[in-house]
C-alpha cells in the first residue's frame, strides 16, 4: 500500500508542479487563459483531446458496466467518445477553428443572438456540473480505498487540488498536464492487459463478450442503454465545452482536424483494453476469494490481483485522468459563465481574430495585470467546483454521470449548432430557442419519470409513477433528440421569412424577439 500511496503522491505533485510552472504563460491575458493563445501545436492538441475523453468517468464506468452487464455496456463509453472525435474531425474542427471563437456559446450568440447564447450556456453548464462530478466521484473513492480518507474528504481533496492549478494556468496548465495523463494512461492500460493475460488469462462469461451483438440489438440485453450511450457520447459530445475549447485552441484548422483523429484513435487504443480486462475481473476476484461488493471493480482488481507497482501505475493514470477532465470542466464552464452569461468579453474581431484588452488595468488574482474576463473566470471557478462537489456526493455513479452530461447536450444544443453551421439559410433564432427548450425540457421530464438512468438507479430526482419502468431506460436519449430536431425544423419553416438570418462571420448578432424586432 505504501508503494501505491507514494505513486499517487508523485503523480499529484508532478501534475501540480507542471500546472503551476506553465501558468506564467497566461501573462494576464484571458485569451491565453481560456484557449491557450490559440497556439496549441499538434502533440499538445491531440493529447489534451484524448485526455479529456479518457477521464476517470470513462475508465471506472467502463469497467463497472462491462463487469456487470457485458462488453458493449462498458466499451460503448470509449467507442462513443472516439466516434465523437472522429465526427468532429470530419465535419466540425476546421470550420469551428476558423471562426476564432473563445467559448462554444459564442457560436450561438453570433448566429442566433443573446437570448440563445444564455440558454445554451446554462444547458452546457448544468451538463458539465455532472461531468465534473463523475470525475470527483472516481477521485473520492480512490482516496477512500487507497489513502484511507472518507469518500467526501477525497472528493474535496481532488476538487481543491484541481481548482488550484486550473485557476493559476487555465488551458495552458490543462494542456501540459494532459500530456502526462495520456502517457500514464497508455502505459498503465497496456501493462495491465499484458499482466492479466500472462498471469490469469482472459475468461469471458457466456453472453457478455464483444461478439455477443445482442447487447446492441436486443432490448432485454440492454441494447437501448448501450446504443443510447454511444449516441449520447458520439453526438452529444460534439457540443462539449472542453472538446470545442481545444478545437479553438489549436494553432490552425488543419491542426484541429488532425488532433481530433489522433485523439479518436488513442481513445480506442487505451479505453477498449479496460473493457477486455473487466470481462475477466469477476472470475479473477472469485478465484482469489474476493468480492468487489459496492467497490469499483477496477479498484478491487488493483487492490487484490496485481502487484503494487502495477496498481500504482494504473491508479496514477486514473488520478491523472480525474485531474484532466475536472480541470477542463472547471475552466470551460467558468469561462462560459463569465463571458456568455455575465457578458464580460474582450474585444474580438471577425477577421483579425481576438485581441485581449486589459479592462481598466484590473489586478488579477495572481498579481498580474488582467483583463476583467480573466479575473471573473477565475472567480467563477469556485462556485462551479462546489456545484460539482455537491453532485459528486449526491450521485456517486461515474459512468452514469458521464453519459447523462452529454445526453443533456445532445437534447439541448446539438441541433442548433449543426443547423446553424450547415443549413444556415433556415436557421432562425426562434427555431434555435424552441429546439433547445423543447429538447432539454423533454429530457428533464423523462429523467425524473424513469426510475433508472443508464442502468443506474435514479437517486437524484425521481417522481414515482406507474407509466415508465426501467425497461424504458435508454429511449429518452433518442426521444429528446428527435423532439429537438423536429421542433427546430417546424419552427424554422414557419419563421424563415419573418426573421433575419445572421452570418457567422459577423462580430455580434442582435437579440431577436417576437415580431422580428431587434433588442
Amino acid at each position: 500500500m505504501s508503494v501505491i500511496i507514494y505513486g499517487l503522491a508523485a503523480t499529484i505533485i508532478a501534475m501540480m508542479a507542471i500546472g503551476f510552472y506553465v501558468a506564467k504563460k497566461v501573462n494576464g491575458d484571458s485569451i491565453n487563459y481560456i484557449v491557450a493563445g490559440r497556439g496549441l501545436i499538434l502533440p499538445l492538441a491531440a493529447a489534451t483531446l484524448m485526455a479529456q475523453s479518457l477521464d476517470s468517468n470513462a475508465t471506472l464506468g467502463n469497467t463497472d458496466l462491462t463487469a456487470n452487464f457485458g462488453f458493449w455496456a462498458g466499451a460503448s463509453l470509449p467507442v462513443g467518445l472516439a466516434l465523437c472525435l472522429f465526427i468532429t474531425g470530419l465535419f466540425f474542427a476546421k470550420p469551428m477553428n476558423r471562426l476564432n471563437l473563445t467559448t462554444l456559446p459564442d457560436f450561438f450568440r453570433r448566429k442566433y443572438g443573446r437570448t440563445v447564447e444564455i440558454v445554451a450556456s446554462f444547458i452546457m453548464s448544468i451538463a458539465y456540473a455532472f461531468l465534473l462530478a463523475g470525475n470527483l466521484v472516481a477521485g473520492g473513492f480512490l482516496f477512500q480505498i487507497f489513502v484511507g480518507t472518507s469518500f467526501q474528504v477525497g472528493v474535496f481533496i481532488i476538487a481543491g487540488l484541481v481548482l488550484a492549478y486550473t485557476v493559476a494556468g487555465g488551458l495552458f496548465s490543462v494542456a501540459y498536464t494532459d500530456v502526462i495523463q495520456a502517457g500514464i494512461a497508455f502505459v498503465g492500460s497496456m501493462a495491465l492487459i499484458v499482466y492479466i493475460a500472462t498471469n490469469y488469462g482472459f475468461t469471458i462469461p457466456t453472453g457478455m463478450g464483444p461478439t455477443n451483438l445482442g447487447q446492441l440489438t436486443d432490448p432485454s440485453q440492454g441494447a437501448y442503454v448501450n446504443l443510447a450511450t454511444i449516441v449520447a457520447l458520439g453526438l452529444g459530445d460534439i457540443v462539449a465545452i472542453d472538446f470545442m475549447e481545444r478545437v479553438f485552441a489549436a494553432k490552425d484548422p488543419e491542426t484541429a482536424r488532425k488532433a481530433c483523429f489522433i485523439g479518436a484513435a488513442g481513445t480506442l487504443i487505451i479505453g477498449v483494453p479496460f473493457s477486455i480486462v473487466a470481462l475477466s475481473a469477476n472470475p479473477i476476484l472469485s478465484s482469489l476469494g474476493v468480492e468487489a461488493g459496492n467497490q469499483a471493480v477496477l479498484y478491487a482488481l488493483l487492490q487484490n490481483a496485481v502487484p503494487p507497482w502495477l496498481a500504482a501505475l494504473v491508479l496514477a493514470g486514473i488520478v491523472a485522468a480525474s485531474f484532466s477532465t475536472s480541470d477542463g470542466a472547471i475552466l470551460g464552464t467558468s469561462a462560459v459563465m463569465a463571458r456568455n452569461v455575465v457578458g464580460i468579453r474582450v474585444e474580438e474581431g471577425a477577421d483579425d481574430g481576438p485581441e485581449a484588452v486589459a479592462d481598466g488595468g484590473e489586478e488579477g488574482l495572481l498579481g498580474t495585470e488582467s483583463d476583467k474576463l480573466l479575473t471573473v473566470t477565475r472567480l467563477m471557478s469556485v462556485p462551479i467546483t462546489l456545484l460539482g462537489v455537491f453532485f459528486a456526493i449526491r450521485v456517486s455513479a461515474t459512468g452514469m454521470l458521464l453519459v447523462l452530461a452529454f445526453d443533456i447536450m445532445l437534447a439541448g444544443a446539438l441541433v442548433p449548432l449543426v443547423m446553424g453551421l450547415y443549413w444556415s439559410e433556415i436557421s432562425t433564432t426562434p427555431a434555435a430557442l424552441s429546439s433547445m427548450l423543447a429538447g432539454s425540457g423533454t429530457r428533464l421530464v423523462l429523467f425524473v419519470l424513469v426510475p433508472t438512468t443508464y442502468a443506474y438507479e435514479n437517486t437524484l430526482l425521481y417522481i414515482q409513477n406507474d407509466i415508465f419502468t426501467s425497461a424504458f431506460d435508454g429511449l429518452p436519449t433518442f426521444i429528446a433528440a428527435a423532439v429537438s430536431l423536429g421542433t427546430f425544423l417546424v419552427v424554422a419553416y414557419l419563421t424563415k421569412d419573418d426573421y433575419p438570418i445572421h452570418s457567422l462571420e459577423t462580430q455580434e448578432t442582435p437579440n431577436i424577439v417576437a415580431g422580428g424586432e431587434e433588442d
